[in-house]
């Protein structure tokens, strides 16, 4: 098993899905076979307008041939193991590429760097998720190394590999994962509920509005943006008990059994549509509103 680095496009013409599979070309699939079992990241290129860098990790769970297309491969996803980054990790820093790996002999980048998957370093990727990750809460404790006689000592191996193991298993707790969704669906909304457009920030500064997940986690839900929605209290309680719910095109649709259905088309914002990230791609994925619609909304 092996780290790897999935490169993936919000315009992709793959057939991706990242918190679910990854479809890749017969070239690749040596490199990719090695991650079965073990954690990837997501990597969006830098060509891409408002590129996310590397925006993700998730756990490969198998690799399989894609059954409607031959010669291409699908890699499936652990459910519920995709996390997105608090911190979207650009792909180079001051010092370079993130991905130390890259770098040739001569400190120049590598041909690897076109690769759609590759394989990654321990060290490389604790970088990757140290950064993406990070909030003092969730950093494990440092180890003070003690002087030893010079004669035992040895050149000490660093532990990364484990550590980062252990962080990871760490950072998807559902605790820690409700804390970074709620970040990151807030962030791309603006703190601004959908539904009303009403941008309340309470006394201590902190956004009066929730992140609610479209399809519930406790019904195979993924922790994805795009499976996200910002919404106020009165908006969630109702989101959430079918009342109202959301078309494809994103009009704001209210149930026949709202018993007061002029208060609550005065509560939804003038333009009938849920105000939405600038980003088309973490704006809210149509099978999940269809789910919402098929499962939860009275009609």
């Amino acid at each position: 098993m092996s780290y790897c680095v999935f490169v993936h496009r919000s315009d992709s013409i793959y057939d991706d899905s990242p918190a679910e599979q990854y479809q890749f070309p017969k070239q690749y699939f040596g490199r990719a076979e090695c991650s079965v079992g073990d954690w990837i990241v997501y990597l969006e290129p830098s060509k891409v307008a408002r590129t996310r860098g590397y925006f993700a990790i998730a756990r490969v769970q198998q690799i399989i041939p894609d059954p409607k297309a031959p010669g291409m491969y699908l890699a499936l996803m652990a459910p519920g193991s995709y996390l997105d980054f608090a911190h979207q990790v650009p792909f180079n820093d001051g010092d370079g590429p993130i991905e130390r790996g890259l770098l040739n002999e001569s400190g120049k980048l590598s041909g690897r760097a076109q690769s759609a998957v590759r394989s990654i370093s321990p060290q490389d990727f604790d970088r990757i998720i140290e950064r993406g990750l990070n909030d003092e809460e969730w950093r494990l404790p440092r180890i003070e190394v003690k002087k030893i006689d010079p004669v035992f000592e040895e050149n000490q191996e660093p532990y990364v590999l484990e550590q980062t193991r252990t962080r990871v298993e760490r950072l998807t707790s559902r605790i820690v994962r409700d804390r970074i969704f709620r970040k990151i669906v807030l962030r791309a909304y603006d703190e601004r509920c959908a539904v009303s457009g009403l941008k309340l920030i309470n006394g201590g500064g902190r956004a009066e509005v929730d992140a609610a997940h479209i399809r519930p986690v406790e019904h195979a839900g993924p922790d994805i943006l795009q499976n996200g929605i910002a919404l106020s209290g009165t908006a969630h309680w109702m989101f959430d008990r079918g009342l109202i719910s959301l078309s494809d095109d994103h009009r704001i649709l209210i149930s026949r059994q709202v018993n007061d259905v002029v208060s609550v088309q005065a509560f939804v914002n003038k333009t009938g549509h849920a105000q939405l990230p600038v980003r088309p791609s973490d704006r809210p994925h149509p099978r999940f509103l269809q789910w919402h619609r098929e499962n939860c909304f009275k009609n």
